[in-house]
């Protein structure tokens, strides 16, 4: 089995993400099944994500006709190709995900003139907001902890405030703040523009990571 840049299983790193991606948005915690996990979109709604590390092209064709109910996702690590593949056709793939990893450390991180950043932790949920000295809420990210992983998401920049090294900013003083909360390594999954933005950051490339929903009427 290869191993990430960190030195984690593929497998290992896909079910940190999931249980500190619940963190981060205050929902339930995911239920493992075979080959990865189940975690509910809603409430309100009734509608279901499963996501997985190991599969094949017969479990996730299963899976997807089990699941083919309007809302209801599927993910997978592994090609954008092979999902879109199996998925009814009434279907639609939503935008290219890619799971990165980091190994977490103290890092400097300067505030842009302007602006103030605002970290504030409850229990496995740490949040960081940027705001400008106009009283503009220009930027945010969330970090929920599993065990050594610090997961990120919701990474947002007001579209007036972007370009201005904000989206660094909260990386980087999310990443010194889980360092001294006993976290070692980060995760997450970008888009393909934020993609580049974490390279530049130092973090590493582990595998692509799809979805797909029905949208069946």
């Amino acid at each position: 089995m290869s191993l990430a840049p960190t030195g984690h299983a593929l497998p290992d790193l896909v079910m940190a993400w999931g249980r500190g991606r619940a963190h981060s948005r205050i929902t339930a915690r995911p239920e493992p099944v075979e080959g990865g996990f189940r975690v509910a979109v809603g409430p309100p709604s009734a509608e279901v994500r499963e996501v997985f590390h190991t599969y094949t092209a017969e479990s996730l064709a299963a899976t997807a006709a089990r699941l083919d109910e309007p809302g209801n996702q599927v993910m997978i690590a592994g090609p954008s190709a092979l999902l879109a593949s199996i998925v009814p056709s009434t279907w639609t793939m939503d935008e290219g995900g890619h799971l990165m990893t980091v190994a977490f450390a103290q890092e400097p991180c300067a505030v842009p003139a302007d602006y103030r950043l605002l970290l504030e932790t409850d229990g496995s949920l740490t949040v960081a907001r940027v705001f400008h000295r106009n009283g503009d809420h220009a930027a945010s990210a969330r970090l929920g902890r599993d065990g050594e992983f610090g997961v990120f998401d919701k990474v947002v920049t007001a579209p007036l405030h972007q370009r201005r090294g904000l989206g660094s900013l909260m990386m980087r003083a999310l990443s010194t703040s889980a360092y001294a909360q006993g976290m070692r390594f980060g995760l997450l999954v970008g888009s393909d523009e934020g993609r580049a933005l974490y390279e530049h950051l130092g973090w590493s490339f582990v595998s692509d990571f799809p979805g797909a929903r029905s949208k069946r009427v």
